[in-house]
């Protein structure tokens, strides 16, 4: 069901919407902690190494299709709150075609490029041929995903956040259980982990686009809209491409990190593997949060309600911290728990490594909820050069203090550089925001956010 984020209080809008989006990602995350637990519990040590290795190489990829993701869904969103419906519809056919095309060019980098990657980032020989294994099955199902993710930024855009957390629930749960199939039954090994992430995010992709073409249909318009826009596609490449190298520029930053820790052993990857699964749901949850507060001041600039936008900052602030509160007593009182959950015999290098992992980064979460919550906005807006200012910021201080303090305090001082990172990029996303949005007697200032409906960035 469509929802008009223009009205009603700010803080029952963003509740109602931003809830299912985080149940959404709780299950998408379910797609990479199941492949990890089936590879720990029920292959070995060693695999969960391979599949947690490898996962930072998909990073790249799933970098490109958010990407796809935000440009699409904050273009469509100004467009659904300014009421222009024709352009909206012919801005997602332009996306999904746009999308199609970067997909294939994507592929085919994989397939040339993946194995090189692996062994540049000194991937240890006994983990090598799993993790190539598992790249080259979750290279071919790069359409479903670039697909699913347009799809559900098209559903956020258009105030739905239910339809894509049911479609997740369903998949991610028949994910689990294909891959305990595949493994165990017919052991596949690492192969049978990749194949059921494969098999269910395919299903669950034509059945979202599916939907999305049918909720589309049923949307009037004044004229006929066309199949594909070369300005429309200037304008969200305009939030895109910002967003897609900003998420590349995350990943290469996690593949330089994961090199120093490759360094330290298969214990200590399968110990990291294990607990950054963790981490990876907590920020991915609240970056999923703060998309959603992207769609809220996407479609309020549309409708020119600029003043909402504040409101919507501390409702934000308010609704990530009631969640983060839990989250952080469970790592820090049962982080040891967790992490051996993904492990049926555990070194105590790997367990040891995860645990410090949690709690040194885990109390720090209550400072990236609210930067993500600030980039939301200045996403949200089109201000793309400060939302990339303080992510750059972060990523690059903590792969710079990741190669200094491992050589100091070994695997633990990585962990260290978490925080520091984490800590200004906040410092740096606020600032922004607030020269943006947080004066109520003068417009926005700064980096101009863009006139409705244009999708502007600069």
């Amino acid at each position: 069901m469509n929802q008009d984020l223009t009205v009603g209080k700010p803080e029952t809008v963003l509740r109602r919407f931003c809830l299912p989006l985080f149940g959404s990602v709780i299950f998408q995350q379910l797609y990479n902690i199941a492949d990890s637990l089936v590879a720990g519990k029920c292959i070995g040590e060693n695999a969960l190494a391979a599949v947690g290795n490898s996962y930072e190489i998909t990073l790249i990829f799933i970098a490109f299709a958010f990407g796809c993701n935000i440009g699409c869904s904050v273009i469509v969103s100004q467009l659904f709150g300014a009421k222009n419906n024709a352009e909206m519809k012919t801005a997602v056919y332009t996306a999904m075609i746009a999308s199609a095309v970067l997909c294939a060019v994507l592929m085919l980098f994989g397939i040339l490029c993946c194995a090189r990657l692996l062994l540049w980032i000194h991937t240890p020989e006994e983990i090598l041929a799993d993790s190539v294994l598992y790249l080259d099955i979750y290279i071919w199902g790069l359409p479903f995903l670039f697909f699913y993710n347009i799809s559900t930024g098209i559903f956020s855009a258009l105030g739905d956040s239910r339809t894509p957390f049911f479609f997740l629930a369903v998949s991610s749960t028949s994910n689990i259980l294909v891959d305990i199939l595949f493994v165990e039954a017919f052991q596949m090994g690492v192969a049978g982990v990749a194949w059921a992430t494969f098999l269910c995010q395919g299903i669950s992709c034509v059945l979202a686009v599916c939907v999305v073409l049918k909720r589309l249909s049923g949307i009037p318009t004044s004229k006929k809209p066309l199949l594909f826009s070369p300005s429309l596609l200037k304008k969200t490449a305009v939030i895109a491409v910002p967003s897609m190298f900003q998420q590349s520029f995350i990943s290469v930053g996690n593949i330089l990190i994961q090199s120093v820790i490759n360094g330290f052993g298969p214990g200590v990857i399968a110990g990291y593997s294990a607990a950054v699964k963790l981490n990876n749901l907590v920020i991915t949850s609240f970056t999923t949060l703060g998309n959603g507060v992207s769609n809220y001041t996407a479609q309020n600039l549309g409708a020119g309600k600029k003043a909402r936008i504040r409101d919507g900052f501390g409702a934000g602030i308010r609704l990530v911290w009631l969640l983060c509160l839990p989250i952080v007593l469970l790592y820090l009182l049962a982080g040891r728990l967790l992490v051996h959950f993904f492990m049926d015999m555990p070194t105590e290098t790997a367990l040891s490594s995860g645990v410090w992992f949690l709690r040194i980064v885990a109390p720090f979460y209550f400072l990236i909820s609210v930067k993500l919550v600030a980039d939301g906005i200045l996403r949200g807006a089109g201000m793309m050069r400060n939302f990339m200012i303080s992510t750059f910021t972060d990523l690059i201080l903590r792969v710079i203090l990741t190669r200094i303090l491992a050589k100091l305090m070994g695997p633990t001082g990585i962990w260290c550089a978490w925080p520091v990172g984490w800590t200004i990029g906040m410092g740096l996303s606020v600032l922004f925001y607030r020269r943006g949005f947080g004066r109520k007697e003068t417009g926005p200032g700064g980096e101009q956010p863009p006139a409705a409906g244009t999708g502007s960035g600069q």
